[in-house]
């Protein structure tokens, strides 16, 4: 890894994208980062990128604009700077004649793939990635089963590697609140996330059984809440650089519930690592990876069936002392386990000097 020096990284640079720690966890391990960003400036509170009529259209026939004109940028970057990696985060806008420039004006760059989302689910990927995937020497995925021979590698993938989510220690972190941000953030059960049909009708049913619950995140909207229990804020929280309030939601909830997205197949979700590491307390449907990473019970709590879930946030709302200690276990955990960005590029950079080798 140490010879890895220099690093073009193709990806979303907003404060609020997880691009935007993983570019720094490379800065932190000494290796100068040349950041291009392929997705326009966000709406900080949103966290996501106003997207044009045309570029919607566009997505839905399997088209990624290309607005950041990166096609255009990384040839020339490689040829003047010939980078040691050339790093694309879920490269849907990035054309073969793009990977094959670079290859002919810098031969000893490897181009190396990453993404956090279900890159084998045509929801997920355009036409154009099919096609460059083959032209990547490695590709990262924080879904295991993209890296079963029948998913990414038969789509022409040559090399793909499983890796875990990953905190920010800047952002994910206990914090301090004023009495104005606990009177704003506080709940009993909170859940932070987009709206999905199946995390709707949880929701119903833990208050059709008596359970506040707060609810922060896009696309609710469409939701209609069954009972005034359930308080449904229709805004993100969105870290930014003068204000954490999606940590300090976290921090301000006694309970913050993980659910998994079933279109994307989880196993596990950015809220896995991010609410520990924030120092929630974390009940979350039960999987292997999720155990894997949290000791059920010690380190975080697991649920399969919604009469489980609702015993369990009734056990915990009463037995204080447990959950407090079960939030702190969580939270040493994530420290001492190498669940940080810094250490998860530390991981996968060690894979790429292979490659350099």
């Amino acid at each position: 890894m140490a010879a890895i020096k220099r690093i073009l990284f193709v990806g979303d640079l907003n404060f609020y994208a997880k691009g935007a720690s993983r570019l720094k966890a490379m800065e932190d391990l000494g290796i100068r980062v040349i950041g291009l960003p392929h997705t326009a400036q966000g709406d900080p509170a949103t966290g996501a990128p106003g997207l044009s009529f045309y570029e919607r259209l566009a997505w839905k026939l399997g088209v990624h604009i290309d607005s950041g004109q990166v096609n255009r940028k990384i040839p020339a970057i490689a040829a003047l700077e010939k980078p040691d990696l050339l790093w694309i985060e879920k490269g849907n806008m990035i054309s073969r004649a793009t990977l094959k420039a670079v290859r002919d004006r810098s031969p000893g760059t490897k181009i190396i793939g990453y993404s956090d989302d279900d890159m084998f689910n045509p929801l997920n990927h355009t036409r154009a990635y099919v096609r460059t995937l083959p032209h990547y020497d490695l590709v990262f995925t924080t879904k295991s089963y993209n890296a079963h021979a029948d998913e990414l590698p038969a789509l022409g993938a040559k090399r793909v590697v499983m890796v875990d989510k990953a905190y920010d220690p800047d952002q994910h972190k206990l914090l301090p609140l004023t009495a104005a941000e606990r009177a704003e953030l506080a709940a009993d059960v909170s859940f932070i996330g987009s709206y999905a049909p199946e995390r709707g009708e949880v929701l119903n049913f833990l208050a059709a059984n008596g359970i506040s619950v707060v609810v922060w995140g896009n696309g609710w909207g469409r939701f209609t809440a069954a009972s005034p229990r359930l308080t449904i804020k229709n805004q993100a929280l969105v870290n930014s650089p003068e204000n954490l309030r999606f940590t300090k939601a976290i921090n301000a909830s006694r309970i913050n519930l993980g659910f998994l997205r079933k279109v994307n197949r989880d196993l596990q979700t950015d809220r896995s690592i991010e609410i520990p590491a924030s120092g929630g307390f974390l009940l979350a449907e039960r999987s292997p990876e999720h155990e894997r990473l949290f000791e059920d019970g010690r380190e975080a709590v697991y649920f399969d069936s919604n009469a489980e879930l609702l015993d369990k946030i009734r056990h915990y709302l009463a037995h204080e002392d447990t959950r407090a200690a079960i939030a702190t276990a969580g939270h040493a955990r994530s420290r001492a386990s190498g669940y940080s960005h810094r250490d998860r590029m530390a991981e996968m950079l060690a894979v790429c000097w292979g490659l350099q080798k």
